[in-house]
Formats: structure tokens, C-alpha cells, sequence
């Protein structure tokens, strides 16, 4: 062999090992915790809230919610003290799920960061209240009572930054319009 061909594979061969460490590097990077992970829960939730994001990101805009079998409520549910949540749609299907891939609701909000029409903001899982002894928990966290009467709740605010907290039922950042 001579030397010209070992140094035309040397390039060849950086340019693959290369190549193999970004894809590498991309792929733990889409499996990451999202930023505000370090001010959020216990780190050992996010591999569970990672599904949930896996599960969920497809719904990013308004229109593909319906592909899921979400339903639209109209209402922008806002409390004057505490923020907003957004609008929800939900599927029935998924009412009284405490599987990490099946949120009962797909939580959208307006903002002007959303140029073009509402975002998905959070989403929730709801479980009636049967009168069971305890609340149901996921991730952790225990769900709120009477959030929604007759329901217990747990929103999960994924992919709009909440300073009230990552499970926070309202969101001081989300704005419902003022009719």
C-alpha cells in the first residue's frame, strides 16, 4: 500500500468518527431533560416526563390535536390571582390515566411568541374522584383535588417555562384574552 492511499483514509476515517460522535451527541441531546429541568422536580422523573414529551410533541400546534382524539373546550381558563392555564382539549379515553404517555389534556395558549396561532403549553392527566382514600400520584407528584370538581389533576408545564413550578396547576406567564 502506499503511503498517498493510508493518508487519503485518514480523512475518510476522522470524517466518520466525527460523524459518529455528533450523532451520538444529537441523540442523548433528544433525550435530555429540558432546560428547566435543574429548578424542577426530582431529576429521576425527567426519563418518565421524557416519555410524555415523546408521546406528546406531535401536538405542538393547535390543528394536530384532533389527531389524537382531543376534543376542543373553548374557554381559556384563567384565574385572576394565580395566572392561566390555557385551553384544553381532551380525550376521553384518557380520563382517569396515570400513564406518563396518555395525558387526558393537551393545555394551548395564545402568546406573542406564537405568530402563528396557539401552542401547546402543558399537558394533564385527570383521574375521577370516587372517593378513593388516597390522591392519585405520578412523577412524584400527588394531583390536586377539586381542581376540576369531581377530578383530580396534575398538569405538567413542558413546553412553556413556569415560575410557579413544573407541576403547577396555573401558569403566571400564560394570558387568557379578555373578552
Amino acid at each position: 500500500m502506499s503511503p498517498r492511499s493510508s493518508r487519503s483514509r485518514r480523512p475518510l476515517r476522522s470524517a466518520v468518527t466525527t460523524a459518529i460522535t455528533v450523532a451520538t451527541a444529537a441523540a442523548f441531546a433528544l433525550t435530555a431533560a429540558p432546560a428547566h429541568a435543574a429548578s424542577g422536580p426530582d431529576p429521576s422523573v425527567w426519563p418518565e416526563l421524557s416519555r410524555t414529551t415523546q408521546a406528546t410533541a406531535k401536538y405542538g400546534y393547535e390543528g394536530s390535536a384532533a389527531s389524537g382524539g382531543y376534543a376542543r373546550t373553548d374557554t381559556c381558563v384563567a384565574d385572576p390571582a394565580e395566572g392561566a392555564m390555557g385551553y384544553h382539549y381532551v380525550n376521553p379515553a384518557n380520563i382517569d390515566s396515570v400513564d406518563p404517555r396518555k395525558p387526558a389534556a393537551l393545555v394551548y395558549a395564545d402568546g406573542s411568541d406564537f405568530a402563528d396561532g396557539r401552542k401547546l403549553v402543558a399537558v394533564e392527566w385527570i383521574v375521577k374522584d370516587t372517593g378513593q382514600a388516597t390522591a392519585p400520584t405520578l412523577f412524584g407528584q400527588t394531583f390536586q383535588k377539586d381542581q376540576l370538581p369531581g377530578y383530580f389533576t396534575l398538569h405538567a408545564w413542558l413546553y412553556k417555562p413556569n415560575s410557579a413550578g413544573l407541576f403547577a396547576a396555573w401558569n403566571p406567564e400564560v394570558v387568557c384574552p379578555t373578552v
